[in-house]
């Protein structure tokens, strides 16, 4: 019926005005349900119907700019199935954009909280999401230099919520990246945007569906999509964040009863069964649009011919993008710094004026400058100064210098614990970080470290650290791989190193490490070593890391080279059999003879499709003239890295090998089954004793081992629980993992 009534409104226009009526459309907010809006616009498109106004809201603001700043709806469609929207709606940046010497430490904690002027300094929200800004900087890089949203292919408004009131806030000038940000700032979900003077929150707590908006634009005919749900029912308000949104929009759903009147043709979607954060179902929301579009285009067309045949056709040009894929930078302003200079700003990014960029090259030098940890949040704005030059403005938000974080890690071999950290920029020196760090549990570690940048940030480095563990080891028997004993191990480094890195993903140095061991047997075993070793290293290592992620990684490769010689040792050692010595004291001599040692580790992740990984890893050691030497043995055993000399190795448990030679080989495909999970399976095989053959330790020359593990990541960390076979042990075992170890 609404339909007929649109119709007969046009007719009726024709007998008053020779004008065409104006065609509106508003888009509403709704976080990941928002992408469905696309499916209106490709049947809008498909059908040839002009728009003259675009409103949005939210996530319909990011959908409705880049449909009014000149992206056709196809074009839309591919933007949304190739993001990544877990990059982008997080915190974190990609693991390739760090410094080498800070990608150990990135993502590695629970809780970050910032501390600042002697207290702990509480964020307006969780989420500043970078990778967020420099998206949408990229995508409306074209448009970027208007301020003024009607100057736009088609005229764009978006509203956001000003928190000094509570009152809506119509957005149509200033820095439009600025404004879809503010639109979308959900309280307690992503922080607060100050934009043309006001400190601005999402606008779907004040007018979700701004559909009175296009109208005021000048809109004669309004088509709104609406992807609210409502508030939740009682019973589903389960935990803080619901309760928090539940409060935050109950103006919208009181609003939303007068917009709704105001549309001439309303498009209610139905999505009960996604939230607003159903980002990982991206596809199916976008095909659920797209067969509303295709329900609907009937109705566009009728309109579009109606229009046509009243009022000849409409001008609306195949490509309404402006032709703006590159900018002359003439000048350069940097604001908001305190604590950096914007000499050392520039220099990371390695920006020059006189120069042409694109809206990549600029993306890729703010990541490099985000990379040093330094900054939160690195915003820029295009201001024209003189014919086709431009003063680029960069706005920035400084992380504060020191962070206290902390995080839970369990594993069978170290118990569980929990783990502390502070970290401080320039406490002692400018251009660098200091950090501190304990696990407290069933095993006790602690670990102290200076980086300090020399010269230009991102070349040259020192850095020193000493770091203390205690363990409790289980050892097995050497044929069988059943447990037959308990040692108590120490362990203490002290190690300085010079590092250069070239580039982002490469870093090679030379250092010095000073090890400490003990061993305590407390559950005797057939062979014990007992006592302690100390000994020097000097060292040269090349480390490459070009991994996307830190967690569940899809592409790149990390590679870890390392040639040292370990010089001579001082060895308090006692070999018993059986608790005592052996009959032979010959046989029970340890060496203390200086010696070469080459560790190799690479790791390569290869992405199949959105939801398979491949993925490889090789390891590979070597102690030469290592036959009567000791305490410096490759262990093998365990699927997480978690401590010296460890290589991991699918089938067995930590501990289950020692040898002073090794080499192994894995493979394996991960899958993700829902957003969060993932099951993976792999399967590796280890030769041993390769080049040395210890006289202490007899174990076999091969192994080979299977594994499969189903990993979800929530708030405490990666949750791993596997499931282990040896084919030489013949034993079917388990391996759980929690959080990221020390």
């Amino acid at each position: 019926m609404r339909f007929f009534q649109v119709i007969f409104l046009l007719f009726l226009s024709l007998q008053l005005s020779a004008q065409r009526p104006k065609v509106g459309v508003t888009l509403s907010g709704g976080g990941a349900k928002g992408l469905a809006h696309i499916g209106i616009l490709k049947a809008i498109d498909s059908a040839g119907l002009k728009v003259d106004y675009v409103t949005g809201t939210s996530m319909g603001s990011v959908i409705g700019g880049l449909y009014a700043v000149g992206y056709s709806a196809d074009s839309i469609e591919k933007l949304a199935r190739s993001v990544d929207w877990d990059l982008l709606l997080s915190n974190q940046a990609s693991l390739r954009s760090l410094f080498m010497e800070e990608k150990d430490e990135y993502s590695k904690y629970d809780i970050e909280l910032p501390w600042v002027n002697n207290k702990f300094k509480i964020s307006t929200g969780f989420l500043e999401a970078q990778e967020l800004w420099l998206k949408l900087a990229e995508f409306y890089f074209p448009v970027t230099p208007t301020k003024d949203f009607s100057q736009f292919s088609i005229p764009f408004r978006c509203i956001a919520t000003d928190v000094g009131n509570g009152q809506a806030v119509v957005l149509k000038d200033g820095e439009l990246i600025s404004a879809i940000r503010s639109s979308m700032a959900i309280p307690s979900v992503f922080t607060a945007i100050d934009h043309n003077g006001k400190r601005l929150v999402d606008g779907g707590i004040s007018r979700n569906f701004p559909v009175r908006d296009v109208k005021e634009m000048g809109a004669d005919i309004v088509i709104g999509s609406t992807v609210a749900s409502g508030l939740l029912p009682p019973d589903k308000v389960r935990n803080i964040i619901q309760l928090l949104l539940q409060i935050a929009f109950f103006r919208e759903a009181e609003d939303n009863k007068k917009e709704v009147p105001l549309c001439d043709i309303y498009i209610p979607f139905k999505l009960d069964n996604y939230t607003m954060a159903s980002f990982g179902d991206a596809d199916k929301i976008l095909e659920a649009g797209m067969e509303e579009g295709r329900k609907l285009y009937p109705r566009f067309k009728a309109l579009a011919d109606s229009l046509n045949a009243i009022y000849g056709e409409a001008e609306w040009p195949v490509n309404r993008m402006p032709d703006l894929k590159t900018v002359y930078v003439k000048e350069v302003e940097v604001k908001g710094l305190e604590n950096t200079s914007s000499n050392f700003f520039i220099n990371t990014m390695n920006f020059h004026v006189n120069k042409r960029y694109t809206a990549r090259e600029l993306a890729d030098m703010i990541r490099q400058a985000y990379g040093t940890r330094y900054y939160s949040r690195i915003y820029y704005s295009l201001i024209p100064v003189g014919e086709n030059n431009y003063r680029i403005v960069f706005d920035i938000e400084e992380n504060p210098l020191t962070y206290l974080k902390a995080a839970i890690h369990y594993n069978r071999f170290s118990g569980i614990g929990v783990i502390a950290n502070i970290t401080s920029r320039n406490l002692l020196f400018s251009n660098s970080r200091s950090l501190a760090s304990i696990n407290l549990g069933e095993s006790f570690r602690i670990r102290g470290e200076h980086l300090q940048y020399l010269g230009r940030l991102k070349d040259y480095g020192f850095t020193v650290k000493t770091q203390f563990d205690r363990f409790d080891v289980i050892t097995y028997e050497q044929i069988k791989n059943r447990q037959s004993g308990l040692y108590k191990q120490n362990i203490f480094e002290v190690s300085e190193r010079l590092h250069y890195s070239p580039k982002r993903d490469l870093t090679f140095g030379i250092g010095h490490k000073f090890e400490w061991v003990t061993y305590h047997p407390r559950i005797a075993s057939g062979i014990e070593v007992r006592g302690s070793n100390a000994f020097s290293s000097f060292f040269t290592y090349l480390h490459h890391n070009s991994l996307d992620r830190g967690i569940f990684p899809r592409r790149g490769l990390k590679i870890e080279l390392e040639l040292a010689r370990v010089s001579h040792q001082r060895a308090n050692l006692d070999v018993l059999v059986n608790g005592v010595p052996p009959s032979d004291p010959d046989s029970a001599s340890i060496s203390e003879q200086a010696y070469y040692r080459f560790f190799a580790q690479a790791e390569g992740y290869l992405r199949l499709s959105r939801r398979i990984t491949a993925f490889a890893q090789a390891q590979a050691g070597a102690n030469f003239n290592y036959q009567r030497n000791a305490m410096n043995e490759f262990v093998v055993g365990g699927l997480t890295r978690m401590f010296r000399n460890q290589i991991t190795f699918a089938g067995m448990q930590e501990g289950a090998v020692y040898t002073p030679a090794l080499a192994t080989l894995q493979a394996g495909i991960r899958a993700q089954l829902f957003p969060g999970a993932y099951l993976a399976g792999r399967a590796n095989v280890l030769v041993n004793n390769i080049i040395s053959r210890s006289d202490f330790f007899k174990y076999q020359d091969f192994y080979s081992g299977y594994a499969l593990t189903f990993s979800y990541n929530f708030a405490l960390g990666p949750l791993d629980l596997s499931v282990m076979f040896c084919d030489q042990t013949q034993r079917v075992q388990t391996y759980i993992n929690l959080g990221i170890p020390f």
